[in-house]
């Protein structure tokens, strides 16, 4: 009998179409934002009963009838803390149609993102605040359990995905950079660009922004988290 739920596990190694899902919220999340779940497993059904009565009970059947109990072991490399892992298929993504698309949301643009927990974290943030969209530069995958992880599985609730550098046009370009004028108004449907916490944006970059904007902050503190800075931009803006 062919194991569906090994395959499954087994394919999200390679298989760029699919995210491993690791861990309760981000299950919860996904589900409430309607992602295709291919396999999900825990090593202890009721516990996870338990957890889904208590903190999502607006999607705790759908949890009970998709997971499977079987030992996590063998599946994943890493068993969460809420013991519960699971397999989904990846939304559709294009970024020139994000960038093309009309309304006065804006997007996020994080350029050569370091370290993919801060960039799930943006990714939490961006949701909540109602953005059109992340996209991300460089070799990094932002869909890295890592990243998913940190978003609680909010990536499903807005398009998610890399971009080329050389194809961000079709909205305002903001870049948020120490040296920029204070931050203020921001056109309706920018592309907000955030850079490394450690060097920020490239100058390519910075100096093909529309506008240059800094975020205050007292003298002595020279950076802010990522995920943070974002935060400060996105419910600024309202």
């Amino acid at each position: 009998m062919t194991d569906r739920v090994a395959e499954a596990f087994a394919a999200v190694r390679t298989d760029p179409e699919l995210a491993l899902l690791d861990g309760f919220h981000v299950l919860k999340h996904a589900l409430r934002f309607g992602a295709e779940i291919l396999a999900a497993a825990t090593a202890d059904r009721a516990a996870l009963d338990r957890l889904a009565a208590e903190l999502a009970p607006d999607v705790a059947g759908r949890i009970g009838a998709l997971v499977a109990e079987r030992p996590l072991g063998g599946l994943v490399d890493r068993i969460p803390h809420t013991g519960v892992v699971a397999v989904a298929r990846r939304p559709a993504f294009d970024a020139a149609a994000v960038l093309a698309a009309t309304g006065s949301a804006p997007v996020v643009l994080l350029e050569d993102p370091r370290h993919l927990g801060n960039a799930g974290a943006v990714v939490r943030v961006a949701a909540a605040a109602g953005a059109a969209g992340v996209l991300t530069t460089g070799a990094r995958d932002p869909w890295d359990p890592a990243a998913l992880r940190g978003s609680a599985g909010l990536h499903f609730a807005l398009p998610v995905g890399r971009a080329e550098p050389d194809a961000l046009g079709g909205r305002p370009l903001v870049a948020f950079d120490p040296a920029g004028e204070p931050h203020g108004a921001l056109p309706p449907g920018a592309l907000l660009a955030f850079g490394t916490e450690r060097h920020g944006l490239s100058p390519a970059l910075a100096a093909r922004a529309d506008l240059r904007v800094r975020i205050p902050m007292r003298p002595g503190v020279s950076s802010l988290n990522l995920a943070t800075a974002v935060a400060v931009v996105l419910f600024a803006r309202a």
